[in-house]
C-alpha cells in the first residue's frame, strides 16, 4: 500500500492555491479559464447548430475535427514558434483575431443568415488559437512560477480548464435555449474579450534562451526527441489512446443526450459534467500535489475510458450524467499532470517544442472523431462509444506493458 508521505509532496501542508503568490499569475490563469469557457461554448454551440439542422451524428463529429484537426497539423509547428518568438504577443494575435469572427457569427444567427458552412471554418480557427494556448500560454505559466510552484501551476490550470468545459457548455445551452444561437456566439465573444484584457495584464517574462537554427531545423529537433526521450514517449501514448478512444465522443454527447429526449439546457448540463468532473479531480491534486505523477496520470485514463461504458449504455439521464461526471473526475487526474510531465521531461530550451509535440499527439483525436463518427453512422452513437472505449482500454493496457515509464514518473525526478 502507498503510504500518503510516500505519494505526495514534502511539505506537510501544501495550500490549493500555492501558485497564486506569484505576481500577476492570476491573470495568466484567468486568461486561461475565460478563454477554455469561450472554446468550449463555442465547441457546444457549434455542435448544436449542425445536430439541430441535421441530426446526423456524422456531421455533429465534423464539427469536433474541425476544431480539433489543428491540434495533429500544427501542434509541433507552434510549439516551435513558442520557442522562438514573444509567446504573450502570439497569445494576444490570437484573440484579436477571433473576437470578430465570433461577433459575426453572432450577428448572422440574429438575423437568421447563420449556415452550416460558416460554423466549420470558425471552429477549425478556434482550434488554430487552441495551438496557440496550448504551445505558448502553457509554456509562459513555467517561465512564470518556475520549477518550485509548477505543480499547483498546472493543478490549478487543469481546474480552470475543467471549470471553462462545464461552463462553455452551460453557458452555450441556457442562452441557446433563453435568447438563441446568435447571442450564445456573442456570448463567445465577449469572454475571448476578458481573455485578451487578462492576457494584457500578464507581464513579458523572459524565457530561457533556446538553441540556434532555421524553423525548419528546431522542427525537426523536436521529432528527434521521440528517439531519445523514452518516457515523453510514453506520456504521449496514453495521450494519443485518451484522445483517440475517449475524447472523441464528446460531440456525441448532445447525440446521446437527444436519444435520452434531453433539451438545450440539458444537454449543456450533460456535456458539463465533463467539465465538473475534470475539475473534481484536479482540486484533489491541486491540494495533495502528488509525488508519484505518473500513477495519477495512468489510472486517470484508466477511469476515463471504463466509465464511458456506462455512459454511453445508460437507459437514463442521470445515470448517464452520474457516469459521465465519475469518468471525468479520473480525467481530471489525467489532464492535471499530463502537461506537466511532459515539460518536465526535457530540458527548458526544448519545452516548448515538447508541448508542441503533445499538441500533435492531442490531435490524432479529428482522426477518432471521423472513425467513431463513421461507425455511429452505422451501428448508432451509444454502441459505437462502448465499442470505442472497450477497445481504448485494451489498447492502453497493451501500450503500457512496452512503454511503462509513465507508471514511475515521479516528481523529485523532474528535471
Amino acid at each position: 500500500m502507498v503510504t500518503l508521505g510516500a505519494g505526495f509532496m514534502g511539505d506537510s501542508h501544501p495550500k490549493m492555491f500555492d501558485a497564486l503568490v506569484v505576481p500577476r499569475f492570476g491573470f495568466l490563469l484567468s486568461a486561461g479559464w475565460f478563454w477554455s469557457i469561450a472554446r468550449w461554448g463555442a465547441g457546444f454551440i457549434g455542435a448544436f447548430v449542425v445536430n439541430n439542422q441535421t441530426g446526423s451524428a456524422r456531421l455533429v463529429q465534423l464539427t469536433g475535427v474541425a476544431m480539433w484537426a489543428p491540434l495533429l497539423l500544427g501542434g509541433l509547428v507552434g510549439g516551435v514558434l513558442s520557442d522562438r518568438y514573444d509567446r504573450r504577443l502570439t497569445v494576444i494575435v490570437q484573440f484579436v483575431v477571433l473576437i470578430p469572427l465570433a461577433i459575426g457569427l453572432g450577428l448572422a444567427g440574429m438575423t437568421d443568415r447563420l449556415e452550416l458552412w460558416m460554423v466549420y471554418p470558425f471552429l477549425v480557427i478556434v482550434g488554430v488559437g487552441w495551438v496557440v494556448d496550448m504551445t505558448s500560454r502553457r509554456a509562459i505559466i513555467y517561465d512564470m512560477v518556475g520549477a518550485r510552484h509548477i505543480d499547483n501551476a498546472m493543478a490549478l490550470e487543469s481546474v480552470a480548464s475543467a471549470s471553462g468545459l462545464a461552463i462553455g457548455a452551460l453557458v452555450g445551452g441556457t442562452v441557446i435555449e433563453a435568447l438563441g444561437v446568435g447571442q450564445a456566439f456573442v456570448a463567445v465573444a465577449v469572454l475571448l474579450g476578458l481573455a485578451l484584457v487578462c492576457t494584457l495584464a500578464v507581464p513579458k517574462v523572459e524565457k530561457r534562451s533556446v538553441s540556434g537554427g532555421s524553423g525548419l531545423e528546431a522542427f525537426v529537433a523536436g521529432v528527434k526527441m521521440l528517439r531519445s526521450e523514452r518516457a515523453l514517449v510514453s506520456v504521449l501514448g496514453v495521450t494519443v489512446f485518451v484522445d483517440f478512444f475517449f475524447f472523441a465522443l464528446l460531440p456525441l454527447v448532445q447525440v446521446i443526450g437527444t436519444d435520452l429526449d434531453a433539451g438545450p439546457t440539458l444537454l449543456g448540463l450533460l456535456a458539463a459534467m465533463i467539465g465538473f468532473g475534470m475539475m473534481g479531480g484536479s482540486l484533489v491534486l491541486a491540494r495533495f500535489q502528488p509525488r508519484r505523477r505518473g500513477v495519477f496520470y495512468v489510472c486517470g485514463s484508466f477511469i476515463a475510458l471504463l466509465f464511458a461504458i456506462p455512459f454511453a449504455a445508460a437507459s437514463s439521464y442521470w445515470l448517464a450524467a452520474g457516469s459521465m461526471f465519475i469518468a471525468s473526475f479520473g480525467l481530471g487526474f489525467f489532464g492535471s499532470t499530463q502537461g506537466l510531465i511532459v515539460m518536465t521531461a526535457v530540458d527548458e530550451a526544448r519545452r516548448g517544442r515538447a508541448l508542441g509535440l503533445l499538441s500533435t499527439a492531442i490531435g490524432v483525436l479529428p482522426i477518432g472523431m471521423i472513425a467513431l463518427g463513421e461507425l455511429a453512422e452505422v451501428i448508432g452513437a451509444s454502441p459505437a462509444v462502448v465499442a470505442s472505449s472497450v477497445t481504448g482500454a485494451l489498447g492502453l493496457a497493451v501500450w503500457l506493458r512496452y512503454w511503462p515509464e509513465s507508471w514511475r514518473v515521479n516528481a523529485d525526478e523532474a528535471s
